[in-house]
């Protein structure tokens, strides 16, 4: 029965019957023009009725008003609406959206419902849940983290690191590490679902809020935890799943309780990754190696429930046999090689080649690749072994005088330097010097790394062989003649070149000359005709003033040029005026010797020898300026 069913039931049946015949008389007879408003003037109850039926009406409604947050009741919904009965002369209607939180709702359920307006156009009270709780929801919030109480959420979505909750209204924050005490490989499985949480954090200040579904069963499991704890004994072998893989271990559930199998304790064999051996939610037999009741962990392995593959290896393996196996472990030092599953043995990089240049294993092997060696050592007890590649290769120094005899030419590889030569490789395991003054009859070299470079080409020429110390003494410039024997009669003392002064130090200059030699001249034999020094790069002419053959030295001058050709101009003029002295001297005596003789008829003669002496002493005088 409705509010207005209830309220005709309180009138007067007799005046209300007749009251509805009197109308039906009227409009079947089909009055057109009726005045309704004359009628409505003409109030069919009196003014105490009226009051009356106002006053029963107002109390069989509710007393609300806009913006309230009043308690209502589902009385009806569908796959889209709930209909709310809230006391009100009408119902409301709200979008069944606003409960996805909620999907055990049902007619019957009360629920808080916000009003927003008592009646719209239509005169439809609008009601909304959702804006009622969260009018409510941050107080609920609040309290249920003071009172460490169980709430429902809704999921809504995914997030970075964890997953939106709906709670009371409020989207809550569940981190990814909350969601389960086991790692979560699925997030969006949970979109959707209402789950129960506990409230773990509150931010007053920006208003957020942190859930955990994992808090609810921690605590069960943690009493789980220390039941299963105290009845673990070491050796004990339990069957458990995979949960969790990592790059050091695998982490396996033991129903309720987590243990550890390190990457080492998977396989007696190498593992890169323990996904080569398990994989996850694998069901397994583990046997536990050790437990801490404290900090609660435990030590598992797997390989422990086989036998140590020594223990099977073959009993006739002895030292000098040839084994295969796969290269597993590459370090500077050597290869690791597993010639069973479990066995191993080491290649050191001294038995990889019979080379004496140090290398790295890297050089000859690399992870995966598959080998033959030689045992050299075997240690069962140890569980060791030592294995050599070299050995089932000829050793090159065995014929060394017959393949590389002295003088033998040869190509070679530059493998180092040292600052006293060129350490070479004519083929693996035999090596070679080339002293750095056996590089060029020609060049001062001061470092290798001037003539050659690493990994370069050189041709040799086999000086000498060291056989017990497996060392060649090699010559790059004996592939050709000595040019010195040549240069001793071109650059000969007191010959003159041009050349090219290329360096400058306090000791004196480097000068090019012709034919690729090079030549020094110190500092005082730098000074030019003008008295300035020589500078880099000028083309000067030197005077060859010392030759040695033995050191490959040839010591030039430039001032030696202009001085000697000074030396050479002053002898001529002190040989001139010598002879000029001479010559007068002679003409002297000869006068005096004639004046003694002289007669009235040699007056001739001596009038002749006066121009001759003065003929002389005019040539004398040309000859001084």
């Amino acid at each position: 029965m409705t509010n207005h069913e209830e309220m005709a039931s309180n009138e007067p049946s007799a005046s209300v019957e007749e009251k509805k015949a009197s109308v039906n008389t009227q409009v079947e007879a089909g009055v057109a023009d009726f005045d309704w408003e004359t009628f409505a003037d003409a109030s069919m109850y009196t003014s105490s009725e009226v009051k009356n039926f106002e006053e029963l009406y107002d109390k069989t409604l509710s007393t609300i008003g806009d913006s309230e947050v009043v308690e209502g009741t589902v009385i009806a919904m569908n796959k889209r609406e709930v209909v709310i009965n809230i006391g009100f002369k009408s119902e409301g209607v709200i979008s069944l959206n606003e409960f996805r939180y909620n999907p055990d709702l049902k007619v019957g359920d009360s629920v808080e419902v916000y009003v927003e307006n008592q009646e719209d156009k239509k005169g439809q009270l609008v009601l909304s849940h959702k804006k009622a709780r969260a009018l409510r929801s941050w107080d609920r919030v609040n309290a249920a983290l003071e009172k460490d109480e169980i709430i429902k959420g809704y999921i809504k979505c995914r997030t970075k690191g964890g997953m939106i909750v709906d709670v009371f209204g409020i989207e809550a924050f569940l981190p990814g590490s909350q969601i389960d005490v086991k790692p979560i490989r699925d997030y969006d499985m949970y979109v959707g679902k209402t789950m129960e949480f506990k409230v773990v954090k509150i931010n007053q200040e920006y208003k957020n809020v942190v859930v955990s579904h994992k808090a609810l069963i921690e605590a069960e499991l943690e009493q789980q935890k220390k039941d299963i704890i105290a009845k673990l004994e070491k050796g004990q072998v339990l069957e458990g799943t995979v949960k969790n893989i990592t790059s050091y271990g695998v982490f396996i559930d033991l129903g309720g309780v987590d243990g550890l199998i390190h990457i080492t304790d998977l396989s007696w064999g190498r593992v890169s990754h323990p996904e080569e051996i398990v994989q996850l939610d694998q069901k397994l037999n583990v046997v536990i190696l050790d437990f801490d009741d404290a900090k609660k962990r435990i030590a598992l392995g797997l390989k422990q429930l086989t036998s140590h593959p020594w223990d099977s290896l073959d009993q006739n393996l002895k030292l000098g046999d040839v084994v295969k196996g796969r290269v597993v472990v590459l370090a500077d030092y050597g290869a690791f090689v597993e010639i069973a599953a479990g066995v191993e043995g080491l290649i050191h990089v001294s038995e990889m080649s019979w080379s004496q240049h140090l290398r790295s294993a890297q050089e000859f092997l690399k992870v995966g690749d598959v080998v033959e060696a030689q045992i050299l050592t075997l240690d069962r007890e140890e569980r060791k072994m030592s294995l050599g590649m070299k050995q089932l290769k000829t050793d090159p120094w065995e014929k060394i005088e017959e393949k590389y005899p002295v003088s033998s030419r040869h190509n070679a590889k530059v493998r180092n330097f040292t600052n006293f030569g060129v350490f070479v490789e004519i083929e693996e395991g035999v090596d070679g010097l080339i002293h750095i003054s056996d590089l060029s009859w020609t060049k001062k070299i001061k470092h290798p790394a001037e003539f050659t470079t690493v990994g370069a080409d050189i041709d040799v020429v086999v000086l000498e062989i060291d056989k017990d110390n497996r060392r060649l003494s090699l010559g790059h410039k004996q592939l050709e003649e000595n040019p010195w024997d040549v240069f001793e009669t071109i650059f000969s003392v007191d010959s003159v070149h041009e050349g090219t002064i290329i360096d400058i130090f306090d000791k004196g200059a480097v000068v090019a000359l012709p034919y690729g030699v090079e030549g020094f001249v110190t500092p005082k034999h730098l000074v030019k005709e003008d008295g300035s020094q020589a500078k880099v790069e000028e083309k000067l002419e030197f005077k060859v003033i010392e030759f040695n053959k033995g050191a490959k030295r040839i010591i030039l001058s430039h001032s030696r040029i202009f001085e000697d050709v000074k030396k050479t101009e002053d002898k001529a003029d002190k040989k001139a005026k010598a002879t000029a002295t001479s010559n007068t001297q002679k003409a002297v005596k000869k006068l005096k010797a004639n004046l003694e003789k002289t007669t009235l008829g040699d007056i001739t003669d001596l009038a002749a020898l006066k121009s001759e002496l003065e003929e002389n002493q005019r040539k004398e005088d040309s000859a001084s300026e």
